[in-house]
């Protein structure tokens, strides 16, 4: 016995020791140290409030306008840019990770679970410090000096900030969360009114009401580089939607990707350094060409000296530049080079249906008018209707204006003008930005940096019965989701299920829905009768029809077993 006793101890202690140093080996390799820099800031020097939303700290400064738009301007040394954005946007920062971390409760409500996915990011992500370049990383450091300690559980400050620009990569790489759909245009020549260069471009990057909340149209004058706009996010340094001053644009566009097995450039900063660094295709192409991705992604890239807009489709292993050679361009969610249409994972993506069906839609808007212009661009932009103008339900995916997205944005490149939605979505007013006068010497951010005259008016729709009731929709589909993961099946009541069936009768999700709750409640012909109604309308994709599918043949079995 005494014997058995130290063969135990002893191999107690071995798992000790072994699970010891299996911890200390993975703290190891997923550290991601922070960069050394230089800081010349007096560390008891803070924001100062000039008035009610407007803050300055030195050179640089935040404002909100009278639309709810964020405005920041930002200038100097990576670093110094970094702890300028830092200084002036930590409570919305701090804001922000809250929106992201309870968005990303809601999409896995278990605690175990989200516990083994900060394992598994921290892991995926260790080598993010070898893909961003020092500048960035030197930006996302001064940045997180003034991150919240509320979300020290996730990881400490500066990895966690880093790890958050990839977030969209990995976001749209999970292509069952469906986080990422996006779609933009471009006309010129006969195209457009004064034949000019136009550009739209809806970020369809749904995390949650919240996140999209506080968006900010921030203003770069960076020591090295070319200045430059774009809309962003505080605590987000990377690029979704942007232009410079020499009048390049680039906006990404999710393709289909495999699930990669570890983090290596994130999009958002490749775009970033093309916006930075690059004035026309060829110098984009380059820096494109260059680097390693670990998810796809089309880059539309506008040039004004070009007089052209192009799509620069990265895949992991190939780099392919699409030029329609015509006054449009229709870019959604898939490839269209002849170097990557047939890709594999691209011919998956078109017989999904959403991506093709969104181009289509968006072709035959463009269609309806001989030339264009930014008010024409906004009816696009905020179209929710389905091929031959079809009422497929708000928020359908194959709709141009799917009522998620993080922003909407029109750029004229040679104007160096661009118009931002205010919230929400692309429903509220476009306002208009000039970039000649945002980087002129006689800024003033005392005085509106906005063109109110070129203002485009809200969506009416924003006031319609249909919007209030889509806003209770949202609600009841969140409660429904949550209350179906944690198997409260009781409190699913069946005169919340009534309502919701008349709030969005149109979109197939609201029968899914429906069918959902009433298989989890044991209503078997009720779930039969709304699964095959969901059929019935327009289904976002082919993948989620052979669910519903699934579902139909499974309680028909189910049924005559009962019979």
């Amino acid at each position: 016995m005494h014997r058995f006793i130290k063969i135990l101890v002893k191999t107690v202690l071995i798992l000790v020791a072994i699970s010891l140093l299996f911890v200390w080996a993975f703290n190891r390799l997923t550290t991601l140290d922070a960069p050394e820099v230089v800081n010349s800031f007096d560390l008891n020097e803070k924001k100062v409030e000039v008035s009610h939303e407007v803050y300055t700290f030195q050179d640089s400064w935040l404002k909100k306008n009278e639309y709810g738009l964020w405005e920041m301007f930002i200038a100097g040394n990576p670093f110094e840019m970094g702890y300028k954005n830092g200084i002036l946007t930590d409570s919305l920062n701090a804001y922000q990770e809250l929106q992201f971390v309870n968005s990303i409760k809601e999409i896995i409500p278990s605690e175990s679970y989200l516990n083994s996915l900060k394992y598994f990011l921290a892991w995926y992500n260790r080598s993010l410090n070898r893909y961003v370049p020092l500048e960035y990383r030197k930006e996302i450091y001064g940045v997180s000096l003034f991150a919240s300690d509320d979300f020290n559980f996730i990881g400490e400050s500066y990895p966690r900030m880093l790890n958050y620009h990839a977030a969209h990569d990995i976001g749209h790489a999970l292509q069952n969360m469906n986080l990422v759909a996006c779609t933009a245009f471009m006309v010129k020549g006969e195209r457009s009114s004064d034949g000019g260069m136009m550009i739209g471009r809806n970020m369809d990057f749904s995390v949650g009401e919240g996140f999209a909340e506080n968006k900010i149209v921030a203003f770069y004058r960076p020591e090295e580089g070319y200045n430059f706009a774009f809309i962003t996010w505080a605590g987000m340094i990377g690029v979704v939607s942007g232009m410079n001053d020499q009048g390049l644009v680039v906006t990404l566009n999710a393709a289909k990707s495999s699930i990669p097995f570890s983090a290596k450039t994130p999009v958002s900063i490749l775009a970033r350094k093309v916006l930075q660094h690059a004035s026309n295709i060829s110098e984009a192409l380059a820096i494109i060409q260059k680097a390693e991705v670990f998810v796809a992604e089309s880059f539309l890239i506008g040039s004004a000296k070009d007089d052209k807009t192009v799509v620069i489709e990265k895949s992991i292993d190939e780099t392919a530049l699409y030029d329609t050679h015509s006054d449009t361009l229709i870019l959604t969610n898939h490839y269209q080079s002849d170097e990557l249409v047939n890709s594999k994972l691209n011919l998956e993506s078109l017989e999904d249906g959403s991506s093709p069906y969104r181009m289509q839609r968006v072709a035959e808007l463009l269609d309806e008018v001989v030339k264009h212009t930014p008010e024409t661009f906004v009816h696009i932009l905020r179209d929710q209707k389905g091929l031959n103008n079809t009422n497929i339900g708000m928020g359908n995916e194959k709709a141009v204006n799917q009522l998620i997205a993080h922003h909407s944005v029109i750029f004229k490149p040679k104007e160096l003008q661009m118009w931002v939605a205010a919230n929400p979505y692309q429903l509220g007013s476009y306002i208009c930005y000039d970039l000649n006068a945002v980087f002129s010497d006689s800024l003033d951010f005392r005085k509106e940096i906005s063109i109110f005259s070129n203002t485009i008016a809200e969506d009416d729709f924003l006031f319609s019965e249909d919007f209030k009731n889509f806003k209770e929709y949202k609600t009841l589909t969140s409660k429904f989701k949550k209350l179906l993961w944690d198997e409260k099946y009781d409190a699913i009541l069946d005169e919340e299920l009534a309502r919701y069936e008349t709030l969005n009768p149109n979109y197939f999700y609201t029968y899914y829905m429906l069918g959902e709750c009433f298989d989890a409640k044991k209503e078997k012909t009720e779930a039969l009768k709304y699964y095959e109604r969901a059929l019935q309308y327009e289904v976002s994709r082919s993948s989620e029809k052979e669910i519903i599918e699934k579902r139909i043949v499974n309680l028909k079995k189910d049924l005559r077993k009962d019979d």
